[in-house]
Parts: C-alpha cells; structure tokens; sequence
C-alpha cells in the first residue's frame, strides 16, 4: 500500500503533465496479456477512467488476433498468413468484423463502465442507418 506522503509526491510529479496533456488525445495500445489478465484488465480500465477524469480524452486501439483466430477455427475456416499478416478475404473480414465489433469493442466498453467510468459506443460499430444500400438512402 502506498503511504499517503508518497501518494502526494507523484501527484505533485504528474500535475505539470496533466496540465500539458488536458484535451489532448491520448491513444492507448491494449492488446495481449492485458487482454486476458483480468487484474491488468480491471488496471487497464481503471488507468483509462483516470485519463478522462483530469481532463484527457483517451482512445482505445485493441488487438484481436487471438479471438479471430479462435473464432476462424470454430467455423472451419482456415487462416492464411503471409509474412505474419493474416490474407482476409470477405468471409474473414465478415468474422474480423463480428469479433472485433460484436466482442471485443463491447467487452471494452463494459470493462470501463463496469469500473466506474463512461465507456463511448465502440468505433465501427454499425447503425441501422450505415447499412442502408446506396439506392435507399434518402
């Protein structure tokens, strides 16, 4: 446990930068252990509600290759990489699309929530109204 004269001390330290960095976007990179590590999970939102509450406006960036890749193999559908990149034809992208959107953007998103922040509607997340064909749109 941290002694209340240390907490004090790295307050002082971080106050210069949350001055510089207040309504700056700050881009976080959540990916691997992380991810499943229900400790650095619960650490990872906490850190983010954080970030909002002096004034930042961070961005969550997530991986997802894993629970693609576990997906992929449940439906039988064989992952090609080239060069350790995955080749995503439309059938993949339709899968990456439902993983990343449908699961992880939302597990993310009530990870924050759950911890006492306001977690926004996950980017690429689509509306009725995105999916109109062209020939319906108004």
């Amino acid at each position: 446990m941290i002694s209340q004269k240390e907490r004090a001390k790295i307050l002082i330290e971080v106050l210069p930068y949350i001055r510089k960095f207040n309504r700056a976007v700050i881009v976080i990179k959540y990916g691997g252990h992380a991810m499943v590590d229900e400790q650095l999970k619960k650490e990872f939102a906490l850190d983010v509600i954080l970030l909002k509450y002096v004034g930042m406006n961070p961005v969550v960036v997530h991986g997802g290759g894993p629970q693609i890749g576990e997906f992929l193999k449940r439906l039988s559908i064989e992952s090609e990489f080239v060069d350790g990149m995955r080749v995503t034809d439309r059938q993949t992208m339709d899968v990456v699309e439902m993983v990343l959107v449908g699961k992880v953007n939302k597990e993310i998103v009530n990870l924050i929530n759950q911890n006492g922040g306001v977690g926004g509607r996950p980017f690429g997340e689509r509306r009725e109204a995105d999916c109109r064909q062209k020939d319906e749109v108004p």
